[in-house]
């Protein structure tokens, strides 16, 4: 009974999901129920009740239900988008207010490099940077490191651009609508911190290994078991490429995080 009704409630959010997706409109009129949505799913994911569900399902064999997970991690993505950009239109009309989600996300930048701490001598990229770039806010703020944020969505980059004029002006940050094999200054960064929405994360570390410096350090934000439903999970990487130092697990957090340095032939 228990499996039955966890199932329901995956679809009763896909269901949701994919209703204030499709009705995303710039008018505001869903944005106090995609906020509240985001924040229960979020709550969701990290319930140790929850948690030993999935396991038994695990168990069961979760492949008559992978279109399910597929579609609430897509959707999800998509609804975790728009609400960067609600909260993006809100600041420029004066509003700070932030949400669970956005604490939860922001509590796991504090966490996101362990021991490979960034400095004001880092240089930082961020693939996936969003609407409303909290990351590159953060560190900037705090390290005084130059950060630079890449994101395939146009409007996302011209949001965050706004925000960054709002929340950090003077700061050393710098969005862009680009793919990471065409930025120029790849060879001078030091840490990268893939989002976990970003769908082709492995694929593009692969194509960063000729690109990068000896030195870079890689944050894979990724979720697996149940925080898969919200984030993209881990994959296995080329054991001549790249070495994983180390694996942040964090129990209340949406999201852990991979840590990864190059393998020197």
């Amino acid at each position: 009974m228990k499996l039955a009704t966890f199932e329901q409630s995956l679809r009763d959010y896909l269901t949701r999901f994919e209703y204030f997706a499709d009705r995303f409109d710039y008018s505001h009129r869903h944005r106090t129920e995609l906020e509240r949505l985001i924040d229960q799913y979020s709550a969701f994911i990290t319930d140790e009740t929850n948690i030993k569900v999935w396991d038994e399902l695990e168990q069961q064999g979760i492949g008559r239900i992978s279109d399910l997970i597929d579609g609430l991690r897509k959707n999800s993505a998509r609804c975790v988008a728009i609400l960067e950009k609600y909260r993006a239109l809100k600041l420029q009309k004066g509003d700070t207010e932030i949400t669970d989600y956005f604490k939860n996300i922001e509590d796991c930048i504090e966490k996101e490099f362990g021991s490979f701490l960034i400095t004001s001598k880092s240089r930082v990229l961020l693939v996936g940077s969003g609407s409303f770039p909290m990351t590159a806010l953060l560190i900037a703020k705090r390290t005084g490191a130059p950060v630079v944020g890449i994101d395939i969505d146009v409007e996302a980059i011209e949001l965050g651009e706004k925000v960054v004029e709002k929340l950090g002006p003077g700061l050393k940050i710098r969005l862009e609508k680009t793919s990471v094999e065409f930025l120029d200054d790849l060879k001078e960064i030091t840490h990268i911190i893939f989002s976990s929405t970003v769908a082709d994360k492995y694929a593009l570390l692969e194509q960063l290994y000729p690109l990068t410096n000896e030195q870079v350090v890689i944050a894979m934000r990724y979720g697996n078991r149940l925080k898969s439903l919200f984030n993209y999970p881990m994959k296995e990487t080329n054991d001549r490429k790249w070495e994983l130092v180390d694996n942040v697990l964090r129990r209340d957090d949406i999201f852990d995080i991979a840590l990864y340095k190059k393998i020197i032939a």
